[in-house]
């Protein structure tokens, strides 16, 4: 009875769209193409070095190196191995879904169990400084300040989430031997790291256009997930759909002192976070508080989107989603928790110099970050279709060579 409840759901998902992209075709078409440039422009180029660097130090035996090097600070902080230190610093450098990548991989080559890369997942996956500071600060408020804000409010949560999760599947470890504790050890390290390369026989040639494949094979993914909500949301909000359960938060807003013109921008978010944190800074509110809670929220739930792309990426392994959903809940609060906490002290008390008075406008600087972004948008699509064409190019090499 569930699964054929299941194949009710999906079909009657399946027909709500092709019915929705034929009586909306041009709206669809124009958040298509919004969802498209929004993945070539930044994305892409955004992401790509990240993922190939990762796969070339996976391939070498850094990661191993780290493993060692870092057991004694992940295994009592996260309890996880000193390996899942290079996922936590990818996931921070360079946003999700990094960090369920690296995950993914550090489980297919057995350097955690399934319970290790589950929680390594939950904390792993963060929003990039460079969404935070050059999309969300600079190009939606048009206002730098508030990034730190954001950005310590974000990674801050992410790591209280890390260790409340350190707990996740203690029952089921029982039967498992413990490993015993060890010490920092350079010299340890690089052995393991160098026993790991002398294992891979593959030549670098071939080590390198694996990593470019695979890398953007999993991007191509991602731009496809980016593309179909950017057109998912569009369609729900002409179908009256998202204004409709807006409908039913709104009167809960102002209990929380929030303005119910908030409830349609946060159901977005929750769907899509740019989408989402857009509509936030375009509503005019009493505090630039109440927009922050609600942003330190979607970015730390990620938005159904991202979560999506989560959820394609773990489902080739044995990882579980459902901890990694549980763990984006607590983020999102532990977040909204911070923001309250940190907003005098980090936002507030750094924007009163030399005046008395607190401006209600925002505050334009530039800075490497608002750089980055602008120049991603430039050369980003040139990175991308180049890109593109090299894995062309090594997929019609490996077959010609197979």
């Amino acid at each position: 009875m569930k699964q054929k409840l299941k194949t009710l759901g999906y079909a009657g998902i399946s027909i709500f769209l092709f019915f929705s992209l034929i009586r909306f075709p041009d709206q669809a078409l124009e958040a298509a193409i919004r969802g498209l440039n929004m993945w070539w422009e930044v994305v892409f180029p955004s992401l790509l070095p990240f993922f190939i660097t990762a796969e070339l130090l996976l391939a070498f035996g850094v990661v191993k190196f780290l493993g060692v090097l870092f057991e004694p600070i992940m295994r009592p902080l996260f309890n996880i191995p000193g390996a899942g230190s290079f996922g936590w610093i990818m996931g921070m450098a360079s946003g999700y879904p990094t960090g369920a990548k690296i995950a993914a991989r550090l489980r297919e080559e057995k350097q955690v169990t399934q319970i290790e890369a589950e929680r390594l997942v939950s904390f792993t996956n963060n929003s990039s400084p460079l969404f935070i500071f050059g999309a969300i600060s600079a190009g939606f408020f048009y206002n730098i300040k508030l990034g730190l804000l954001l950005a310590v409010c974000h990674y801050g949560a992410n790591t209280i989430v890390g260790i409340i999760m350190r707990f996740h599947g203690r029952k089921q470890e029982k039967h498992i031997t413990k490993k015993k504790r060890t010490s920092f050890s350079l010299k340890k390290a690089f052995q393991e790291m160098h026993r790991n390369r002398l294992k891979n026989t593959r030549p670098f040639g071939e080590v390198l256009g694996d990593a470019v494949l695979h890398s953007i094979q999993t991007l191509v993914m991602v731009g496809g997930f980016i593309i179909l909500f950017s057109v998912l949301i569009k369609l729900l909000f002409l179908m009256d759909i998202t204004p409709f359960i807006a409908g039913f938060i709104e009167p809960v807003l102002p209990v929380l002192e929030l303005p119910k013109e908030l409830g349609l921008p946060f159901i977005s978010g929750l769907f899509e976070i740019t989408v989402g944190s857009n509509l936030i800074s375009q509503v005019t509110t009493d505090s630039l508080l109440q927009k922050a809670m609600l942003i330190s929220f979607i970015l730390g739930f990620n938005g159904l989107s991202i979560q999506a792309q989560v959820a394609s990426i773990l489902a080739k392994t044995d990882i579980r989603f459902h901890p990694y959903f549980f763990a984006r809940l607590l983020h999102g609060t532990f977040a909204v928790i911070l923001t309250l906490i940190l907003y005098k002290p980090l936002y507030l008390d750094r924007i009163v110099i030399h005046s008395n008075e607190i401006p209600a406008a925002t505050v334009q600087e530039n800075t490497i970050w608002m750089d980055i972004y602008y120049m991603l948008q430039t050369v980003g699509p040139a990175i991308t279709m180049i890109s593109l064409a090299t894995a062309i190019f090594i997929i019609i090499y490996h077959r010609k060579k197979a």
